[in-house]
């Protein structure tokens, strides 16, 4: 006998060979016929997999990430046979499952696949599924696979085969079709319902633009159709709510061919929103003791090199900057917290010094390829609403902690109210990824979780995800759509302080070495503001919104009274603009709708004689007729729901 032990705590005895589906049916036939995935200790594994020792136990449906990630890995292997019975002579590479779907990048050698094809394709995918075809994995030797493969001309699966160990190789037959692959599948075809071929691209073999280029196409699936059709829908209001049409329709940002991919240029609103966002965490953050610093661009090749930062992202970075003077390079920086351990080597400091809080909008730079690119949320210059904090190991969880109390202030104003926390620690399998030794990393990586748990958080641990200098929390934020979004880090630095060799005189008047906690709660002004106008669709808090309200005039005699009214609003902070144009009251309001402007103040001979404004709120109508001091007083009281109070 075999003891399985349960997600739950519960250990359940079972017969050696027992299979995770045969644990399944012991807990309910109801619940095994929705279970498609399982992990044991740790590695995914079939329904069907032998079980042959004591271990932990995760069943998968498809309403669990793993159980979505083998439901789309397995659709990905009906697919590449989906096109094979088109293109009998292409040959496969890899179709994993990715975050919504899968892909399956094939060289089809002078053939072509378009969206034209999508419907023959879906049509055999069902006509396959529908087959109930059982995902079978078995074993191959090196030699055997190898052999396959030649015969096929396959070079790619060549390739991967030679750096696979014999003995870790295997195939999945499904139907008449054969793939490498490592495993994670769904009992058989026949749990596939409903698919749909989204899109085709180009992508180069093992992403690297020397080699050969493949079509890549991708797809999503799912156990039912109406679940399909939900998807399409939500896909239809995310491309309302994209980014990069909305910046375009309300002004907010461009791009430039002539200034370069990558490079956003901020127009006036976008400069205003970008503005009141970096005013609301300046206010925040002086209230929470930091100071705010400014720093270069760039800085010297040695200052990244002693950081480490060159090792890690000099690939990614753009190439050096030369100068005049022989051997003398600077690069446009990739990170702030070099410039930052150097504002604070100024001077000495006292453990009754600390901790310093050093907060900086700075713009970095990294070179991104021109086909990851996209709109805000992928850039080749950005600012990070960064700070770094210095602190004593006394220190640290009260300042972690209250970091987190900003974080939360941040999210709870802009109105991202589901969110869970990600603790990133090591990928304990590849070390030599990151900088520091093992107990300081260990030392770290409790301290945040920790915090996590004192400050009731719902959090995971990721292995793998932390920076290469030391562990981290991020935040992921969940938007109006339901798409998961990472905004917000904080991390915890035991090695940039003692690559600078930063000290403190502590109460021994010995000289001890400073924790740095990074933390930036937008992640960078562009992602984020990218994030917040989809998931607002453009309809931001009033607080932040450039314009809150529009005089429309209904003719040129009531423009005196008009600007009478703007210069009440003005001298009561409220952000207002008058429609001047000579046009109809009628495509004014339309007009402003479009624009997003939260109130529009119709002004005419009525309003005049009595000293009142007429009404209208974006996407409602009218909502009647106010004294100037009403209305002003009604938009501070809309603003004070959304703005949170800070400290």
């Amino acid at each position: 006998m075999i003891k399985i032990t349960l997600p739950d705590g519960t250990i359940k005895e079972f017969a050696a060979n027992s299979t995770p589906m045969d644990v399944a049916k012991n807990i309910s036939e109801g619940f095994a016929r929705n279970v498609i995935s399982a992990n044991f200790n740790g590695t995914t594994v079939e329904t069907t997999t032998p079980l042959t020792t004591d271990g932990s136990l995760i069943l998968y449906t498809f309403n669990d990430e793993g159980g979505k990630k083998a439901f789309w890995h397995s659709s990905a292997h009906v697919l590449a046979e989906a096109i094979l019975s088109f293109h009998p002579n292409a040959k496969l590479t890899i179709g994993p499952a990715i975050e919504n779907g899968f892909y399956y990048d094939i060289d089809l050698g002078i053939k072509t696949i378009s969206d034209k094809d999508f419907p023959a394709i879906e049509k055999k995918f069902l006509e396959i599924a529908r087959g109930k075809h059982e995902f079978s994995l078995r074993s191959v030797s090196k030699a055997d696979a190898l052999t396959l493969y030649k015969e096929q001309n396959n070079e790619y699966k060549v390739e991967l085969i030679e750096n696979l160990t014999d003995g870790d190789i295997t195939f999945c037959d499904h139907s008449n079709f054969t793939d490498l692959c490592r495993g994670g599948h769904i009992p058989n075809t026949g749990i596939i319902k409903a698919i749909k071929v989204m899109s085709v691209a180009g992508a180069y073999w093992r992403g690297d633009e020397k080699n050969n280029q493949l079509t890549r196409v991708y797809g999503i699936s799912f156990p039912k159709q109406k679940m399909l059709t939900e998807y399409l829908a939500l896909l239809e209001e995310a491309k309302k709510r994209d980014h990069r049409k909305l910046g375009k329709e309300l002004e907010l940002f461009t791009f430039s061919q002539k200034v370069g991919q990558g490079l956003p240029l901020w127009l006036p609103k976008g400069a205003a929103l970008r503005s009141r966002l970096e005013d609301f965490l300046k206010a925040a953050q002086k209230k929470a003791g930091y100071e705010m610093v400014m720093t270069p661009h760039i800085g010297q090749k040695e200052l990244y090199v002693t950081s480490g930062h060159y090792e890690k992202y000099g690939e990614d970075s753009f190439q050096a900057i030369k100068t005049p003077k022989m051997d003398e390079e600077f690069l446009l920086k990739p990170m702030n917290c070099p410039h930052h351990c150097e504002v604070y080597n100024f001077k000495p400091y006292s453990y009754k010094d600390l901790p310093k809080r050093f907060a900086e909008f700075g713009t970095v730079y990294r070179y991104e390829q021109s086909g990851e690119l996209h709109g805000l949320t992928r850039v080749r210059g950005f600012t990070q609403d960064d700070a770094h904090i210095f602190c004593t190991p006394e220190q640290l969880d009260q300042e972690f902690k209250e970091v987190i109390d900003l974080v939360l202030y941040v999210f709870g104003s802009l109105g991202f109210e589901d969110f869970t926390a990600q603790v990133s620690i090591r990928d304990m399998g590849n070390l030599d990824k990151y900088i520091g030794d093992v107990e300081t990393w260990e030392i770290a990586e409790q301290a945040i979780i920790n915090a996590a748990k004192d400050k009731g958080l719902d959090f995971v641990i990721e292995e793998g995800e932390a920076a290469f200098y030391g562990p981290k929390l991020d935040f992921m934020v969940k938007d109006a759509l339901g798409r998961s979004w990472q905004l917000g880090t904080i991390q915890v630095d035991y090695n940039l302080p003692k690559r600078f060799d930063l000290t403190y005189k502590g109460s021994d008047n010995g000289l001890h070495r400073p924790i740095m906690i990074h933390r930036a709660p937008f992640g960078s002004m562009e992602r984020f503001i990218a994030v917040l106008l989809e998931h607002t669709g453009g309809n931001f808090p009033l607080w932040l919104t450039p314009d809150q309200v529009i005089l429309l005039p209904i003719s040129d005699k009531y423009q005196k009274y008009s600007e009478k009214v703007l210069e009440s609003l003005e001298n009561s902070e409220i952000r207002a603009l008058v429609d001047n144009r000579s046009e109809k009251t009628g495509r004014k309001i339309r007009d402003a709708e479009v624009s997003k402007i939260p109130f529009m103040v119709i002004v005419g001979e009525k309003e005049e004689e009595s000293g009142t404004v007429s009404v209208r709120k974006h996407g409602e109508g009218d909502i009647g007729t106010f004294t100037i001091e009403e209305f002003v007083s009604l938009i501070k009281a809309e603003e004070n729901k959304t703005l949170k109070k800070f400290k």
